[in-house]
């Protein structure tokens, strides 16, 4: 229930801490720039398609009265997320993928922040 690795709450706010801290180095306190004509990676890609989902899963659980729901997206979020960490630089990115990077992480930051909020559990930006 409390390890870092796996499907629990934890996880999850270590996936979000993992953000906040890239985006501390990254010092990216100011929302991105996105250049759309930029060029995608295929975990980059992933990302977005997988933050696009959310307000989909927001109504499915309204609808539903299934929280569970949510903190399944969550957690495919956090995998996805790490999934795009691991291939895709974002610090040492050349400038316009660098931004880019940089704005899928403070989404990834803010969706996983709301999420978590609405299902009652904190999100540290350190662990």
């Amino acid at each position: 229930m409390t390890t870092l690795n796996g499907n629990t709450g934890v996880y999850l706010q270590y996936a979000h801490a993992r953000v906040c801290s890239i985006l501390r180095k990254a010092e990216a306190a100011t929302p991105a720039v996105v250049d759309i004509a930029g060029p995608m990676e295929p975990a980059e890609r992933e990302l977005a398609l997988c933050l696009d989902g959310y307000g989909t899963v927001l109504a499915e659980v309204a609808d539903t009265m299934e929280p569970h729901q949510l903190a399944g997206y969550l957690y495919e979020l956090a995998r996805v997320y790490t999934g795009f960490y691991d291939s895709c630089p974002v610090i040492a990115a050349d400038k316009p993928i660098r931004s880019n990077r940089i704005a899928l992480c403070q989404l990834a930051a803010r969706t996983l922040e709301l999420g978590l909020g609405q299902l009652g559990i904190a999100a540290p930006e350190r662990m």
